[in-house]
Order: C-alpha cells, then sequence, then structure tokens
C-alpha cells in the first residue's frame, strides 16, 4: 500500500481513540485564566506524543498555560531568517468557561453529538492534530518537518501565546488551524481583526441630594462616551464597535466617583484598525461632563484574517483533499477572530477552522460532529501529502 492509504486507513480506525482522548480533554478545567488547568490538558497532550515517540518541547508561560510544540522531524527548529520549510498545525487549549463547568457539565454523547464544555472550541481540533502527527510518525511521508503548536490563552486574545505563534509563523510553509469546522462543514478563509479595550473614567464623588452640584459623574461621562463610540460602527465596511461591559459608581445616592467601559472592535481592512482606534482615542480624551478623565488601555488584540494568493491555492488543495475524504468544504468569512490572523500577517498561508465540526461555541449547549472526527483528520493529513516538497 501507499504512504497515503496507510494514513488514510490508520485515522478510519481511530475515532473511537479520539473518543476517548477528546473526553478526558473536556473533562478537565481549561479555562483561559486558569493555568493550572490548561497545563493539565497540555500534559495530556504530552502523554499522548511521548506515547507516540513525538519530541515535545514546553515554552513556559508566567500567567497562562504554558504552550506546547511537538516536532516530528528532529532538525525543525524555529528559524530567525527566510526560510519556510515548517507544515504548522496549529489550535488552542483553553476555553470561556469558568472553573468547575466539567463538573456540573461533563462530556456526554447523544447520537452522533458529543457535548460539553471546549468540545467543539477548540479540544475535539486537538485531538484530531493529534492524531494526524502520530499517523505521520507511524508511516512517514511528510513532505517537510511537521509542527503542532498547542497555545494556552487564545480566548482571550493571546497575550502570552502571540510571541510564540509569530516566532513559529516565520518558520511556517503553510498553517492549518484547527479551530471547529462550520456547521455546514465549510472552512475559514478570512477573519475579521479585533481589539479589546477598557476605558476608565474619574469624576468626583458628592451626596447626590445635599452636595449635588459638587459631585461629577463618572457615569454621565461614561454614557456619552458609549453613545459616541457606538456611532463609530459602519456595518458597510464590516466595522462594528461593542461595550459590552459596564462598572460604575460608589451607590445609588452619591455621585459616580468612577466608572468603566470594555469595548470590543472588529474589523475587516487592516488600515480601518488605526482609524477606528484613532477616533476611539478622541472619544476617551473628550470631557462631555466637566472635570471628568479618562484613560483607555488595549487589553488585547487579533490580527485579521485575509486570503493572500498563496493561500488561496492552499484552500484548493485543502478542498480536493477534503473531497476525497468524503466532503466538500466551502471557504467562508468569519466575524469571529482567531491566532489564524497572527499566522496570516506574518506571511504564512493560512487555513483557518479545519477542525472537526460543531456549533454553539461559548454556550452551554456547545456540541460537536463526532462523525466528522475522522473525515476532518484525513482532509488534514491529505493535503499534508499533497503539498510537495518545500
Amino acid at each position: 500500500m501507499s504512504t497515503e492509504t496507510d494514513i488514510i486507513t490508520w485515522l478510519s480506525t481511530q475515532r473511537e481513540p479520539m473518543i476517548q482522548a477528546l473526553r478526558e480533554m473536556v473533562d478537565t478545567d481549561g479555562g483561559s485564566y486558569d493555568k493550572e488547568g490548561v497545563d493539565r490538558v497540555g500534559a495530556q497532550v504530552a502523554r499522548f506524543m511521548a506515547a507516540q515517540g513525538i519530541p515535545v518541547e514546553t515554552l513556559p508561560q508566567q500567567k497562562h498555560g504554558d504552550c506546547i510544540r511537538a516536532v516530528l522531524d528532529d532538525d525543525s527548529s524555529v528559524s530567525g531568517g527566510n526560510a519556510r520549510q515548517n507544515i504548522l498545525l496549529m489550535g488552542h487549549r483553553d476555553t470561556v468557561f469558568p472553573k468547575g463547568e466539567p463538573t456540573r457539565r461533563p462530556f456526554t454523547i447523544e447520537g452522533d453529538r458529543a457535548f460539553g464544555p471546549g468540545v467543539a472550541d477548540m479540544k475535539a481540533g486537538l485531538v484530531m492534530n493529534m492524531f494526524v502527527l502520530a499517523a505521520f510518525k507511524k508511516f512517514g511521508g511528510a513532505p517537510g518537518p511537521l509542527v503542532a503548536l498547542f497555545t494556552g490563552d487564545e480566548e482571550i486574545g493571546s497575550p502570552e501565546g502571540r510571541p510564540v505563534i509569530e516566532a513559529e509563523a516565520k518558520a511556517a510553509r503553510v498553517v492549518f488551524n484547527s479551530e471547529p469546522g462550520r456547521p455546514n462543514g465549510g472552512i475559514v478563509t478570512g477573519r475579521k481583526g479585533g481589539v479589546f479595550s477598557v476605558f476608565d473614567i474619574e469624576g468626583k464623588a458628592a451626596h447626590s441630594g445635599g452636595n449635588f452640584e459638587a459631585g461629577i459623574s463618572a457615569i454621565g461621562e461614561l454614557a456619552a462616551k458609549i453613545t459616541a463610540i457606538h456611532a463609530l460602527t459602519d456595518l458597510k465596511r464590516g466595522i462594528t464597535l461593542n461595550v459590552g461591559l459596564v462598572t460604575g459608581g460608589q451607590s445609588v445616592n452619591t455621585v459616580a466617583p468612577h466608572a468603566q467601559g470594555q469595548i470590543d472592535l472588529r474589523y475587516v481592512e487592516p488600515a480601518d484598525r488605526e482609524e477606528v482606534m484613532a477616533k476611539i482615542q478622541a472619544i476617551i480624551d473628550t470631557s462631555h461632563v466637566p472635570g471628568t478623565r479618562a484613560k483607555l488601555t488595549i487589553k488585547g488584540e487579533f490580527l485579521p484574517l485575509t486570503q493572500s494568493p498563496e493561500a488561496a491555492k492552499l484552500f484548493a488543495t485543502y478542498r480536493a483533499a477534503a473531497t476525497e475524504s468524503g466532503f466538500d468544504p466551502s471557504g467562508e468569512f468569519s466575524g469571529g477572530c482567531a491566532d489564524s490572523g497572527f499566522t496570516a500577517a506574518m506571511g504564512a498561508p493560512t487555513l483557518c477552522a479545519v477542525g472537526p465540526v460543531g456549533g454553539k461555541a461559548h454556550t452551554p449547549e456547545e456540541y460537536l460532529e463526532l462523525s466528522s472526527l475522522v473525515p476532518r483528520a484525513q482532509a488534514v493529513a491529505r493535503a499534508i501529502l499533497r503539498l510537495g516538497p518545500a
């Protein structure tokens, strides 16, 4: 048999081991701020790789989950030069859910669907990447060094993981990011960029009945700024702004001495980022309630995923491989953000959402289509085999 036949045949036998690995992973706590839990998921990945004889490097992170880097080729390393040899499989281990969620809502199967925190976004994609590497370890055939990167803080903008991802992207010939496949089976070829920021407002406290005129309302200023920020939304250009969290005040009978708003900005074109951020800064710097002061702080950021000509060729290769694996994926644009934007911005042809199919991410109803586990793994494996020599 050919190497491709060996790999595809072996993957076709791995549905149950994949489900077992996924069950363990989903039933392990792993919120973005739970470093211990995210690292336990990383330990599961490392144990699997060790059992397959695949070298693993742990890149320690101070606040969030460590980055796990599995390498199939002994000579593969992050390159600071112009060489792009590595075939990169990528995914994040953290979820959006609070500590204890797996205990409250453990991994379950109903028919062909699996449920549980992070089952689709994106623990199934991690399991898929693990088994794809195992297949190439068993049978060979990869047309270049094969690297899998498992990061730990994507759901909060990869504040620590981003430098690791960008360094890896410099050496990447292509990138497959295993976010969940779309509910219709499609993958993502374009994404919006996003900036997540916080603005803090200082006012002056005063008794709202006996000394009202001495107060300076930070909440009054917050309301004016929210209205101005939301007015920057331009749906035709794909620009949206949402102040999704607000806090402030001291008591109902006190003029508010402080307030805070958190902003979600999404955009399509890279140039739009600077334009809109400048407008937001101007709003923050302008006092609608005299005497207030405000400060803007960027807390996290994603870059847009744009489809280069090389990425379009990679999609064509993947689509042909997927068709042979039993499905015909469309290439879709998503308003959501992901680490794939970082690799694309570094010049690495990137496909996103090549992981198993799921839906309703970030909710208690999140699900995974179990029947997609093997075909999606086979599609990635076939696409890798079809890349040819670097």
